[in-house]
């Protein structure tokens, strides 16, 4: 359903609510003058019981009760349908809203090819995307195939360099697999080897490092399925972007090595 459907859908149960509340006065004007009509027949007449007219109005405030328990009931459901809509409308705008950011970020991983800014694009998109407060960015050495950590927030960490499979950080990149803690809720960190969440950053099916979450903030309880999207973009946007960023920092230095050399050559002649 979209923004336009859900606006027309709240105005619409809107206006039933407020028919509904003027009907419901209407009903409880007309019992209250009924009864004070009652009231005065049964004063003036002494036997309200063999009034036929006093029987009549009895029955009528009856059938006014009644229809007023049906209207109170059907403005409950009115109103519990209005907050369903009123809550998925708010939902939808945090999507959107969610949305707008992922493709900034997306944007932003690859404007640049300088390895150390794509990591700290990276870093922003954890603390403010997912609410991350402690983690760890971890890639692996190309010389020694270990994990070893590139960027911290939040905590010193204690171990490194991490060999694939060992571990929750090992296993997850050797898996290639994403790693959840059940219980995600904690007031402090949690330490270094235990994260609450490991997200390995892959080229198709190499993973080049991970994302480990050690806390996130205080307000967030547990991972939503935006989140969910998100640690998906990482594990392919970011990974390609901090491969690319490596590759080109590895050519420059290749290149402005060659290029030295060349110059080398040149002042020999």
């Amino acid at each position: 359903m979209s923004n336009d459907e859900l606006a027309r859908k709240g105005q619409d149960v809107l206006q039933i609510v407020n028919k509904a509340k003027e009907f419901t006065e209407e009903v409880l004007k007309e019992n209250e003058r009924l009864r004070y009509k009652i009231a005065s027949l049964e004063a003036a007449g002494g036997a309200p019981a063999e009034d036929e007219q006093v029987q009549k109005l009895r029955t009528k405030v009856h059938t006014l009760e009644e229809k007023l328990a049906e209207i109170e009931a059907r403005y409950r459901k009115v109103e519990e349908e209005n907050k369903e809509f009123a809550d998925r409308y708010i939902e939808i705008e945090e999507q959107n809203n969610n949305l707008a950011n992922l493709y900034v970020a997306s944007y932003q991983l690859h404007s640049t090819l300088d390895f150390k800014e794509v990591i700290r694009i990276v870093q922003e998109i954890v603390i403010n995307l997912i609410g991350a407060e402690v983690f760890h960015v971890l890639m692996v050495s190309e010389k020694t195939g270990q994990l070893e950590v590139e960027a911290s927030e939040g905590q010193e960490p204690r171990r490194t360099p991490i060999p694939l499979g060992e571990g929750t950080i090992g296993e997850a990149a050797a898996s290639g697999e994403n790693y959840f803690a059940e219980n995600v809720a904690r007031t402090g960190p949690s330490p270094f080897e235990e994260p609450l969440a490991v997200i390995p950053l892959k080229i198709k099916d190499s993973t080049i490092g991970v994302i480990s979450i050690n806390k996130l903030l205080v307000q967030k309880t547990q991972f939503t399925t935006m989140d969910y999207e998100l640690f998906t973009l990482l594990a392919g946007h970011a990974a390609t972007a901090v491969f690319s960023a490596k590759l080109y920092s590895s050519s420059a230095r290749k290149l402005s090595t060659l290029q030295g050399f060349l110059d080398m050559l040149k002042q020999g002649k």
